[in-house]
């Protein structure tokens, strides 16, 4: 996204960018036959004559694309409009609930009893021809359940979601399009499953050649990874990859497709039929999550090195697919503060964005880990004894970053390109996990 645009312009731009990127529209006129190994991209070509589609009932056309926020919190989710923070809905809902993106800008995954349940966050885009249309419509949490034992990752990737089942080991794979098709219909179509020999806390990633990337272990722990061919063949594996978790796929700066997780001792990238590890040298060096950015050799890993400490973080890790080289930074310069995974991302060109326990927001340089920009956001904070507690979390969407601040339920939009503070509303709930759609 251009440099130079202005804060109401980037919104404005998001939907240009929608158009270039968009894999598919909302709506869809009938499930195509399709083989569990092909792209997403073919199925949509396949199955879905977009400029013959019509807008949903009930839907409100509108001038751009619509990004939200979903956000949970103690008793419920509630969805925002992410320009003014307006809430657009509270739905409730008991219990520990986390959510995730699916992938189409518009569908997230609630992980909740019984499975992974689809909440329609109510916004949509709709290709006609040369162009799109925008779409805004009603939220709700839908009845239809991706049923799971205890539902673990989801993972976007290739056109696909893969969801991960922790209590069976098992993996499905959706087309990202279709999630608004299954909806209307009430039913799931599942295009690739798995069953990992043992139940754990795991992860899979599915590319648009059929491979199939997923962990090792079992209720004792987790000892690596291993790629799989469309035919559930070993291509690659390692079992040298202790504590296995978190992933990231992409295609670097070389124009490699690379999948990577992370690992108590490093992290492993797969290359095609072999692997390379970013070994740390250290009896205890936990990358536990990968953040990437297309286009990019840089992938930024949180790094906790005391096998006895709490989720308070101090340092990070830059990890350089093309020269293969591992280098520990402190994001904080000196500062005394820490961080949670909830607080590190990726900006859209590749900026390191992370929120410190002093209330900073740091904007760093993906290629040196120098702090480009300091901006303060929220209070000072402690991160705290349970990862389940609320504590401050950052999104980035439509070019923006959104920080949420529980103690006071305020969320706080953030210009990370020119430096500052934009804007803060009081939302109303102690907010906990958030997920973006685009619209």
């Amino acid at each position: 996204m251009s440099r130079t645009l202005s804060r109401p312009a980037r919104y404005a731009a998001l939907g240009a960018v929608l158009a270039l990127g968009l894999t598919a529209c909302a709506t869809a006129d009938a499930e195509p036959e399709a083989s569990a190994t092909a792209s997403a991209e073919e199925h949509d070509e396949d199955g879905h004559d977009h400029d013959e589609e019509e807008s949903e009932s009930g839907s409100t056309e509108q001038a751009s694309a619509t990004p939200r926020l979903v956000m949970t919190y103690d008793g419920g989710i509630v969805v925002v409009d992410a320009n003014s923070l307006e809430v657009e809905a509270d739905i409730a809902l008991d219990g520990f609930n986390r959510l995730n993106s699916l992938g189409d800008g518009r569908h997230v995954a609630v992980s909740t009893t019984g499975g992974f349940q689809i909440l329609d966050a109510g916004t949509w885009s709709q290709a006609h021809g040369d162009h799109y249309h925008y779409y805004t419509g009603e939220i709700s949490l839908t009845d239809l359940m991706v049923e799971a034992e205890t539902p673990g990752h989801v993972v976007v990737h290739d056109g696909y979601s893969i969801l991960f089942d922790d209590g069976t080991g098992h993996v499905s794979a959706f087309y990202t399009s279709d999630w608004t098709h299954m909806v209307e219909e009430g039913h799931l179509d599942v295009v690739r499953e798995y069953d990992a020999e043992e139940a754990h806390h795991g992860v899979a990633v599915l590319t648009e050649e059929g491979e199939l990337l997923v962990t090792i272990g079992n209720e004792d722990g987790r000892t690596g990874a291993m790629l799989l061919d469309e035919d559930d063949e070993v291509i690659a594996s390692t079992d040298q990859c202790p504590g296995v978790h978190g992933e990231t796929a992409f295609t670097n700066a070389e124009g490699e497709d690379l999948l990577m997780v992370g690992c108590e001792n490093g992290a492993v990238v797969f290359h095609g039929d072999h692997v390379h590890y970013f070994t740390a040298g250290e009896d205890y060096a936990r990358t536990g999550n990968l953040y990437s950015s297309e286009g990019s050799n840089i992938v930024v890993g949180d790094l906790k090195t005391d096998p006895e400490g709490g989720i308070n973080l101090s340092e990070i890790v830059l990890l350089d697919t093309a020269n293969e080289t591992r280098t520990v930074v402190d994001p904080f310069d000196g500062a005394d503060a820490e961080y949670t995974w909830r607080d590190i991302r990726r900006g859209d060109d590749g900026e390191i964005l992370v929120l410190g326990t002093d209330g900073t927001l740091r904007v760093l340089d993906e290629a040196t880990g120098d702090v480009v920009s300091a901006i303060p956001v929220v209070d000072e904070w402690e991160v705290p004894v349970e990862w389940q507690t609320a504590h401050p979390a950052v999104e980035v969407l439509a070019g923006m970053a959104y920080v949420t601040e529980p103690a006071t339920g305020e969320v706080h939009i953030v210009d990370y390109v020119e430096g500052e503070l934009w804007k803060s509303v009081e939302v109303g709930v102690e907010m906990n996990e958030i997920a973006g759609v685009t619209g």
